[in-house]
């Protein structure tokens, strides 16, 4: 509503500012992806130091949690490259 009073110079500058801020705002959703993957690390290691035994068992559930926490980090990655892009 408020765009019909200004120029098309100042429309662009606008829409480019919002694009970087909505892209920097879906970014911080990778903190949240490195965060769970060194957390899937972090308790793979102590896991296997309190039971070595079943350590292959606790490597396939933890490639699991890996897998899965970094798709939800490409997932954010995505959602800001379509924001910049369009």
């Amino acid at each position: 509503m408020f765009l019909k009073n200004l120029n098309n110079v100042t429309d662009q500058a606008i829409l480019t500012g919002a694009k970087y801020i909505g892209t920097g705002v879906a970014c911080s959703g990778l903190i949240g992806a490195g965060v769970g993957v060194g957390l899937v690390w972090a308790f793979f290691l102590i896991a296997c130091s309190h039971n070595p035994d079943v350590g292959l068992k606790n490597f396939k559930y933890a490639i699991l949690g890996f897998a899965l926490t970094e798709a939800v980090g490409l997932l954010a990655l995505m959602v800001a490259f379509m924001i910049f892009f369009s």
